[in-house]
């Protein structure tokens, strides 16, 4: 058995009495880490400075050097997040129904953690903060991989979290948190398929496909996010600018980041211009089809520059960066269609002032996320109120969308009898009572 098979069945024998502690217990654990990072500011971001600075001596690209960037502001958000994970309802134990199969049999569903799960994510150590704390509140152990360009600020983070949860009081089983370190313990973790009970994986399609494809662990998905904003023929012009360009610029290497836009006939000739105009002034190359650029040959811009073509290939890439598709289409059914062809299934959104557009667009768009009329950049746990998140699933099973507490979870069973045997019902001797209890 190698090492880290062995770590992992430490953290299966530990996630037992994980899913035992009270809610106490474990908003004590999140205070305690709260505390600590906030004492320990320094030395972290300290850390951090020696993984930008290898960064950006090895050339990394500007989004992933972006990512990295672990300052007081993202230590400060981390550590409110912590305090509004501490306030969020216990999501262990809920009871989701109650119903009477007899007189005296009572059958509960409720709420209780996963168990061990197993994350490998990308160079931004806020993720690590994140993922273990929403891990302890919903009682679950971790196995956290991040990316090799945070190594010493991930090791920090892992240390003090760790730290803070095994002190004297604390009362946290030491196998809630483990963090790998090397390439080689992603092959060994993905053969732990009898004590990881899910891996998530962030990253590409591609990276994905690969975990799928080499663990017999039960994986739910994190992929590409190539998100879309479709400007209908009813929308308010003043409403689109600021949207597309938040949606586009407000964090550039968020895979919730919009990477194409796409424009219904009627309304192109009013807004290319202004929305041209406003891309450019924020650096955003613009990648676009014949029809647009026709129109924008024709039309005055106050930052006129080359507008470069779009391949197919464009709308099928998610940039991370200040790049971004724009596309003329003839209807709302056929951008419908353009993003269930060319979209990643993350989030989409509709600006319109027609409800019936938007609802059609709602029911027919296969993304995990919906919008009208706001921007894809809301597509995040800490945004809906679900304590951040450990991942947004582009899948359809178990979760989807910004995967947070609720996420975590899953149920059981439980039957509370009075002597009853099954023979008793057989051939018809004796009659089930159903009976629903509100909950």
């Amino acid at each position: 058995m190698s090492e880290i098979m062995k770590i992992a069945a430490a953290a299966k024998k530990d996630s037992f009495r994980m899913a035992a502690l009270t809610e106490t217990q474990r908003n004590n654990a999140l205070a305690r880490i709260a505390a600590a990072l906030d004492r320990t500011r320094d030395a972290v971001t300290a850390e951090n400075r020696r993984d930008l600075a290898a960064a950006e001596a090895a050339g990394l690209p500007d989004p992933i050097i972006k990512r990295l960037k672990f300052d007081d502001r993202k230590l400060d958000d981390v550590i409110e997040g912590i305090r509004e994970l501490i306030a969020l309802p216990d999501p262990i134990g809920r009871i989701l129904s109650r119903r009477q199969l007899d007189e005296g049999l009572i059958l509960e569903q409720l709420t209780c953690p996963i168990g061990v799960i197993g994350v490998i994510f990308e160079s931004r150590p806020d993720a690590l903060v994140q993922i273990a704390t929403l891990c302890l509140k919903s009682g679950n152990c971790a196995v956290l991989k991040g990316g090799s360009e945070a190594f010493h600020t991930n090791r920090i983070l892992a240390d003090e979290v760790a730290r803070a949860c095994q002190n004297e009081d604390a009362e946290i089983p030491k196998g809630f948190l483990t963090l790998l370190e090397t390439r080689e313990d992603i092959a060994d973790l993905l053969k732990c398929d009898e004590s990881i009970d899910l891996i998530i994986p962030r990253g590409s399609n591609a990276f994905v496909k690969y975990i799928m494809d080499n663990s017999n662990i039960p994986v739910m998905g994190h992929s590409d996010g190539i998100c879309h904003v479709y400007v209908d023929k009813t929308a308010d012009l003043e409403k689109a600018v600021p949207i597309i360009v938040d949606s586009k610029t407000q964090y550039v290497a968020a895979c919730n980041t919009t990477e194409t836009i796409l424009i219904h006939r009627d309304i192109a000739a009013a807004l290319l211009p202004k929305l041209r105009n406003a891309l450019q002034e924020k650096n955003v190359l613009i990648h676009a089809t014949a029809q647009v650029r026709d129109i924008l040959s024709d039309a005055a811009a106050s930052a006129p520059a080359a507008l470069l073509p779009a391949a197919e290939e464009n709308f099928r890439t998610e940039y991370l960066d200040y790049i971004v598709n724009i596309k003329i289409v003839d209807s709302i059914d056929e951008a419908i269609d353009h993003i269930n062809e060319y979209g990643s299934h993350h989030t989409d959104c509709i600006i319109t002032e027609d409800a019936t557009a938007a609802e059609e667009f709602m029911q027919l768009v296969d993304s995990a996320g919906v919008y009208q009329n706001c921007s894809t950049r809301f597509a995040d746990g800490f945004r809906y109120g679900l304590g951040a998140e450990v991942g947004i699933s582009t899948g359809k099973l178990h979760a989807r969308g910004p995967v947070g507490l609720e996420g975590l979870e899953t149920y059981k069973y439980r039957l509370y009898g009075s002597g009853q045997i099954v023979e008793d019902y057989a051939e018809g001797r004796k009659s089930f009572h159903f009976k629903e209890f509100t909950i």
